[in-house]
């Protein structure tokens, strides 16, 4: 079965700013869903577990695209392992909300729903995220995790789960100028880049599609002293 990641760079599901990329996953979790009506379970690890932002996704996936919206919570304890491992094994999509990243993978890998989600990718469950969880499938992210906590004014470097080798950075159009600065010094030869409004279908670790609700993916390659930006079609 193949296997789908759906990086989605930013936006406001709220505001519909995402609909034609939601409108793409929506159409891959009915394909997994055969016969059965399809069933999404959303993830705000990030997002401290904020339910408004779960409203909102339901909003979009349940009353645009007619696909049942489940939510994990885990920050505040309101559902054991048990529970979350059924709602995973239950789901065709799973959503990965925006938020803090390193905040959202320090505690999946507490609570051990991170090996829970790879062995759902590897299932060929859809997996689609925005932002943090856009990036944190990657070797490695580029992250505003210490702006975030106040430790410093600016972007940095992190490891991500490693399902898939590669840099990437969300939020692209907001960040080109740091991001590319940061590449330059940096070791790697390629990073992928996607715009608000924007994602990249991985198939089976791969690069095989942008999507464009407004904003658009790259992928930034060294060439000796020159730096080369292809966009992602």
């Amino acid at each position: 079965m193949d296997k789908y990641i759906i990086a989605i760079g930013g936006g406001e599901i709220r505001n519909k700013t995402t609909l034609k990329i939601d409108e793409y996953v929506a159409d891959l979790a009915k394909m997994h869903a055969g016969d059965k009506r399809a069933n999404a379970l959303f993830f705000g690890t990030a997002s401290h577990d904020s339910m408004p932002y779960f409203n909102s996704f339901r909003k979009t996936y349940t009353s645009v695209f007619d696909i049942k919206a489940e939510v994990g919570l885990l920050v505040y304890g309101e559902m054991d392992m048990n529970k979350i491992a059924d709602k995973i094994n239950a789901a065709d999509c799973i959503y990965v909300g925006g938020g803090d990243t390193i905040y959202m993978i320090d505690l999946w890998k507490k609570k051990g729903v991170d090996k829970m989600l790879i062995d759902a990718y590897e299932q060929g469950k859809i997996i689609c995220g925005l932002s943090a969880g856009a990036v944190c499938w990657f070797t490695d992210m580029y992250t505003d995790y210490e702006i975030m906590r106040g430790q410093s004014a600016a972007y940095s470097l992190h490891k991500g789960l490693g399902v898939i080798d590669g840099l990437i950075t969300p939020h692209f159009n907001e960040r080109e100028k740091d991001f590319t600065e940061t590449f330059i010094k940096s070791d790697f030869t390629t990073a992928y880049c996607i715009d608000n409004d924007a994602a990249i279908v991985f198939k089976n670790g791969a690069p095989v599609k942008g999507l464009s609700s407004g904003g658009n993916a790259y992928i930034l390659r060294k060439d000796g002293d020159d730096i080369k930006r292809c966009s992602i079609e």
